[in-house]
């Protein structure tokens, strides 16, 4: 029982920490006198009471945490930020239930952009902030920036840090120490929104809309304070700035770091990744775009291009912004996007996804094994990034695949299983495991969320959580050997 005291008392902190994070909406609401001012309070004030009955009580069981602690914490620290979060939406929002504002949250904090809201333009403006600040404190891991204040709390992040990094190269660190490691990226993650928000409001955005719309496009979470979403802006110069802060967005951000340590862009040429994720954006994008003129469905060819480029660098980052329905396209379109959108994310970035470390892994592995039918005695190391990957990495990531697709699989059937159309029921399990937002069907891009029922929307919701922390996070949570002493 100790080990669960000790995961509360940190749980209790975090909570208290979240309070802070209410100061943005609340200071927003008080500037643009929206009405909301005393719902955040009341919000704010209730995490915090909740944070400190879990902390007060437990304080004489804190300690280091160990791995399995790290997975715990990480589960339950989503969940409960979540419920936190939802708090605004229930307390402004008439008729809106528990479970649709949960969802909500969840999909804010897991950069996943699905919504069950409707008429996001006449929404208070500081709620609106409210559901884009939530997608950039979840874009680089809410629970990392935790770490970074951890030791004021009396309480180590290693293992919690590890737990929560995307990717298959979770040992990388910036520095020795792990609170400057979350220190650095969030430093790098604040500048990069900060300008993503000067160059949207120099675009042609109010400081209102370049705010939103630079959380979420770092963030690679895709939400906007439009119904019509970026389509209704009708402005290429926006959909430009946005193009380039989502590829940034969708490369490791220790690439970020090591580029502004050397002071020089061809760092980014020593990442396999970024190399790899880029020139699979870039060929996917034109290809699109040249698709989509050849077809017919745009015979002008610049319209084709700007059509083509956004909406496959929106796809494939796992941002998700809607706008022009892909639904309207030839079928392999859509299908072409939907799955750009579950690989083409760097580990180490803001985008969910199976990420493109492991899909390289996966097809150098299937390359090796070929040369092995021809040449059974040859000898060919996997590398990745001038490293060698070793059998249990290689052995990690086909267990994490088995995993995904096993999971995909069962989340389509149950979702099959209370009604849904077989387009529907894959498109919203494929778009919650990867993070991605928009599906197919009555879950596509011209409509929302707000289709399901309570049991569909708890099981997208969970599908979020499952799919934002990498599936092996969240599982062990339900192995026999977990709960063993």
């Amino acid at each position: 029982m100790q080990r669960f005291f000790a995961v509360a008392h940190v749980l209790g902190g975090m909570l208290m920490v979240m309070a802070a994070t209410y100061l943005l909406p609340l200071a927003w609401s008080l500037a643009v006198h929206d009405g909301m001012a005393a719902r955040f309070v009341q919000a704010a004030l209730g995490s915090a009471a909740a944070g400190l009955l879990l902390w007060a009580p437990t304080r004489r069981f804190r300690r280091e945490l160990q791995a399995r602690d790290g997975c715990l914490l990480v589960v339950l620290g989503w969940f409960g930020m979540a419920a936190a979060a939802a708090v605004p939406f229930l307390l402004s929002i008439p008729g809106l239930s528990f479970t649709d504002a949960m969802f909500e949250s969840m999909s804010a904090l897991t950069t996943t952009g699905a919504t069950v809201l409707t008429g996001l333009d006449t929404l208070p403006q500081s709620l609106n902030v409210w559901r884009h600040a939530l997608q950039w404190f979840g874009g680089l891991g809410i629970i990392v920036l935790a770490v970074a204040v951890l030791p004021l709390l009396g309480v180590g992040g290693m293992q919690l840090f590890k737990a929560e990094m995307p990717g298959p190269m979770k040992e990388a660190k910036l520095t020795p120490r792990i609170t400057q490691t979350a220190k650095y990226l969030w430093l790098i993650y604040v500048a990069l929104t900060a300008i993503c928000m000067l160059a949207l409001r120099a675009a042609g955005m109010s400081w209102f809309e370049a705010v939103c719309h630079g959380f979420s496009a770092l963030s690679l979470g895709g939400f906007s304070t439009r119904d019509d979403s970026i389509a209704g802006f009708d402005s290429p110069a926006i959909e430009t700035v946005l193009v380039v802060f989502m590829l940034i967005a969708v490369v490791n951000f220790t690439s970020h770091f090591h580029v502004l340590r050397a002071r020089s862009v061809l760092a980014y040429g020593r990442d396999v990744e970024a190399r790899w994720v880029w020139t699979a954006i870039g060929v996917a994008a034109f290809g699109m775009s040249a698709f989509l003129w050849w077809s017919g469905t745009y015979p002008d060819p610049y319209e084709a291009l700007r059509v083509g480029l956004f909406k496959t660098v929106s796809m494939a980052s796992n941002t998700g912004y809607t706008g022009a329905d892909y639904e309207q396209w030839p079928p392999v379109a859509a299908l072409v996007l939907l799955a750009l959108g579950g690989m083409c994310s760097s580990s180490g970035s803001t985008g969910g996804g199976i990420k493109m470390a492991r899909a390289l892994v996966l097809f150098k592995q299937a390359g090796r094994e070929l040369l092995r039918m021809s040449h059974p005695r040859a000898v060919r190391p996997l590398l990745l990034n001038r490293q060698v990957i070793g059998d249990q990495v290689v052995l990690a990531v086909l267990g994490f695949m088995l995993l995904y697709g096993a999971t995909l699989v069962c989340v389509m059937l149950l979702l099959l299983a209370t009604g849904l159309d077989f387009a529907s029921a894959f498109g919203g399990a494929f778009a919650c495991l990867n993070n991605i937002g928009p599906g197919l069907g009555v879950l596509g891009p011209s409509r929302n969320y707000a289709a399901l029922d309570d049991f569909q929307t708890w099981v997208c919701l969970v599908t979020m959580l499952a799919g934002r922390l990498e599936l092996l996070t969240f599982f062990a949570l339900l192995t026999p050997a977990f709960w063993r002493r």
